[in-house]
């Protein structure tokens, strides 16, 4: 998914930091916290970002990763409700603090028409995962995060594709909606079939193609 920035013009990409002001977040430190008032959308120029949210029973549930490129924070800004998730950095982030965003899709109908399409590509991506939970075992589930990771943020490397790894297995679960325990036995049953070897925080996929069709078995 190529992340809303990206799409803008160079005309749309200078507006959009002019309204913004620069800020940086060290590896764990929140950016906004679930249920506060929203008064700004962030845009991540470095680094990543988890979205994550309490459930009923007050676990913590990894929702999704955001990169370069992103914003985030967009829906609350728009209607104008308390933030729907807390997000954090899981690496050093530098990103820009962007106040009425609002205002500037009134000024740009065409960045409105994208926003619009970024929601839905994550309202179909977030029911597309609430499907999986239900019907895909657990490795499957770490099958697809991966790709989905490595599709975002991998680097081509001679025998496959690295990929750093911005969540613990912890969270890692959280996203996957399984156990610890779970995750790492998928991760072992894909070292076993020799499609990734794992490091600290780091994953080298070696065949992709391999881990696609893995992530598309019931």
């Amino acid at each position: 998914m190529t992340e809303l920035f990206d799409k803008l013009t160079p005309q749309e990409q200078i507006d959009l930091r002019t309204r913004g002001r620069t800020r940086t977040w060290a590896r764990g430190e929140i950016v906004f916290t679930q249920g506060d008032p929203s008064t700004w959308v962030l845009l991540v120029l470095s680094g990543k970002v988890k979205i994550s949210a309490a459930s009923e029973s007050g676990t913590d549930v990894v929702l999704a990763v955001r990169g370069p490129g992103a914003v985030v924070g967009e829906m609350a800004s728009i209607d104008g409700e308390p933030r729907s998730a807390t997000v954090t950095a899981v690496e050093p982030v530098e990103g820009l603090a962007i106040r009425d965003f609002a205002g500037f899709l009134r000024e740009n109908g065409r960045v409105a028409v994208l926003i619009m399409r970024t929601v839905t590509e994550r309202l179909r991506d977030a029911d597309r995962k609430r499907i999986e939970y239900g019907v895909l075992d657990t490795a499957v589930r770490v099958a697809n995060r991966l790709v989905e990771l490595a599709e975002r943020y991998g680097e081509p490397v001679p025998g496959g594709v690295s990929l750093e790894l911005p969540l613990s297995q912890d969270e890692l679960a959280s996203w996957v909606g399984s156990s610890r325990e779970a995750v790492n036995k998928a991760l072992r049953g894909l070292r076993d079939r020799g499609l990734i070897e794992t490091g600290r925080r780091r994953v080298l996929i070696n065949d992709m193609d391999g881990l696609r069709r893995r992530a598309r078995q019931s």
